[in-house]
């Protein structure tokens, strides 16, 4: 009974919210021309098929919202834990930082000189993963949880950037994911150490209080197709043999 008191009063919490917005202008539309300037295996106006089957956000009244709100309170329960320090390191996107971030599955760190191939790969692998995700956060903007509940996050200096953002899919979810599909296929003997960070990435942002799960959820499908399209890519073949001629001779040594 317990139980059952507490989801009705979720509920009741829930129908009061107002129902996630809907702009088909999209918040992203800069950020979305600026990406195809950026190394891309697509084409200018291509993005990652079947995007159309990823789950829309849930209706706040509903039960899928209660696994958002439910984890969203755990994401604040470990902010001010080690595993919360993370994900403020996870929120910085640059193609160092997730290179960094790797690094302890990999057993070594990706840099532009030692690894100019496989860095060049991996910042359009990024690219292409962000501009996935444009197509659905131009036509379903989502409040962010931090802007839906009116409460801090953990990267406050954010918060005023991504406040008129949306929060679904999300980008960083996809960039991690997707970047650790990459890598399992380069570096197979760390599948699972990498694909645990690929994983974590995503989760960092409910942690900070910026994404709920199912964006995160979303982020990973999207990027899931976004890798699946760009293996189809003449350039990916030929980056590709270049890396692996990279790795080897890094090997040698």
């Amino acid at each position: 009974m317990k139980f059952n008191r507490h989801i009705m009063l979720f509920l009741a919490m829930a129908l009061s919210l107002s129902i996630i917005a809907r702009d088909p202008a999209g918040m992203n539309e800069v950020d979305a021309r600026a990406m195809a300037k950026y190394p891309s295996f697509f084409t200018a106006t291509e993005h990652a098929p079947g995007v159309e089957f990823v789950p829309l956000p849930p209706d706040t009244a509903s039960m899928r919202f209660f696994n958002d709100w439910s984890q969203y309170n755990w994401g604040k329960s470990v902010r001010n834990t080690a595993r919360g320090e993370a994900a403020v390191f996870d929120s910085y996107m640059n193609r160092d930082s997730i290179c960094k971030g790797f690094a302890p599955a990999l057993g070594f760190t990706i840099d532009r000189k030692t690894y100019p191939e496989l860095f060049k790969l991996l910042n359009m692998v990024v690219n292409d993963a962000c501009k996935s995700t444009e197509h659905l956060k131009a036509n379903n903007f989502r409040k962010r949880p931090f802007v839906q509940f009116n409460e801090p996050t953990s990267i406050p200096h954010d918060e005023a950037s991504h406040r008129i953002t949306s929060s679904f899919p999300s980008s960083h979810s996809a960039t991690g994911w997707a970047v650790a599909l990459v890598l399992v296929e380069l570096f197979p003997d760390c599948e699972y150490a990498i694909l645990k960070q690929g994983y974590e990435y995503g989760q960092s942002r409910v942690i900070a209080g910026y994404h709920y799960q199912s964006d995160v959820d979303a982020g990973r499908l999207v990027a899931a197709a976004a890798v699946a399209r760009i293996h189809s890519s003449p350039e990916w073949a030929e980056q590709l043999a270049r890396v692996r001629k990279e790795i080897a001779k890094q090997r040698k040594k």
